[in-house]
């Protein structure tokens, strides 16, 4: 990972409890002012692969060390790849709802 900024990091969601009905559509992160969606439009734990999936800032490299600034994962959650951020690779012209970039607006706030 040395001389890459970013790394994609795939995770396992093992700390949540499992739901088995996915099919209703239901408001993003229970918030009434949002509209209901389907699970797979929506990035949250609770989905039936049970899969994560972040882009981090790579802090350092030391050997087979690794340390990332912003990990939207639990301390202990099973990674299950890393794969370094390439350029080519990264979506150009992203469309998404308006009610996404409300919700992002202050997703990362403390």
């Amino acid at each position: 990972m040395e001389g890459f900024s970013h790394v994609e990091i795939l995770f396992n969601f093992d700390q949540f409890p499992e739901h088995d009905d996915f099919r209703e559509p239901r408001p993003y992160r229970g918030r009434s002012d949002l509209p209901p969606v389907g699970v797979f439009a929506g990035r949250g734990p609770r989905r039936p692969n049970r899969i994560g999936v972040t882009c981090c800032a790579i802090e350092s490299v030391h050997g087979r060390e690794l340390t990332v600034v912003g990990l939207d994962a639990v301390s202990g959650t099973p990674v299950i790849d890393l794969k370094p951020t390439m350029a080519e690779f990264r979506a150009v012209n992203i469309k998404q709802p308006e009610w996404v970039s409300r919700l992002m607006s202050e997703y990362f706030q403390p």
